[in-house]
């Protein structure tokens, strides 16, 4: 099974957070604008936040060389899971399997309301943004709208998070690509596979805390070195050993 967060997709022109060109580390205002508790408190907020949502790179970007040799794993039958922290949908616009996809993180393509808890797709509430609403609210309830993405501070969906532990505790193989390892609770699907016995491969640009425990560890860039590792298995098996 695979784990994958922002690492993956910046091949495809989306920006990581934590890493040295992330989102986060050029403008630590940015962050703001993922905590929950400043979204429904402060309207500028939303309204900055809604106009980052409207330039958000993610809208244009493609699936590069590494989400298609996971999307080649699961053609081979061997892909069991892919838990992402990515909120991009670049896994499934590649052609994984939606239902093989479990997102501890939700999906920027829709929208929910804080109200009501209606969800639909993002693009039609973009549109009202794009027409000069600058801060939309939900026209069943009057409810707060935002992504339909987990923000610091709001609490994770646990049916999703016992999934993907679930499914880690399954593996034989472990593959963490292009995530920090830092954010917990899902970080700790990298222990839970370990101790049921699976084998660890770490693929990520930047240091994790669990690169001394890993079988494998493979610094780089993911979109190169990915398609070959699945291109060639037996150097992948040599990788471990």
């Amino acid at each position: 099974m695979v784990l994958t967060g922002a690492g993956i997709s910046t091949d495809s022109g989306i920006p990581d957070f934590r890493g040295p060109q992330g989102v986060w580390t050029q403008n630590p205002l940015a962050e703001k604008l993922s905590n929950i508790h400043y979204y429904l408190a402060d309207p500028e907020v939303r309204r900055a936040s809604w106009q980052s949502r409207l330039d958000h790179p993610a809208w244009h970007a493609q699936p590069n060389a590494g989400h298609l040799a996971l999307v080649e794993l699961e053609r081979q039958r061997k892909l069991h899971a892919l838990i992402t922290q990515n909120i991009d949908e670049l896994h499934q616009l590649a052609g994984n399997s939606p239902e093989r996809v479990i997102e501890v993180h939700g999906s920027m393509r829709r929208f929910m309301c804080w109200g009501c808890g209606m969800r639909g797709p993002m693009q039609k509430v973009l549109e009202r943004v794009r027409a000069g609403e600058a801060d939309p609210h939900c026209r069943d309830c009057g409810g707060i709208l935002k992504s339909d993405t987990i923000s610091f501070g709001q609490q994770l969906v646990p049916e999703v998070i016992d999934r993907a532990m679930q499914v880690a505790a399954e593996a034989d193989l472990f593959i963490a690509l292009g995530t920090s390892l830092q954010v917990y609770p899902i970080a700790g699907a990298f222990d839970r596979a370990r101790a049921a016995g699976a084998r660890t491969v770490i693929i990520n640009a930047e240091p994790t805390p669990f690169d001394d425990i890993a079988d494998a560890l493979l610094p780089g860039s993911i979109s190169e070195l990915l398609p070959e590792l699945v291109k060639d298995p037996e150097s992948a098996s040599r990788s471990l050993n």
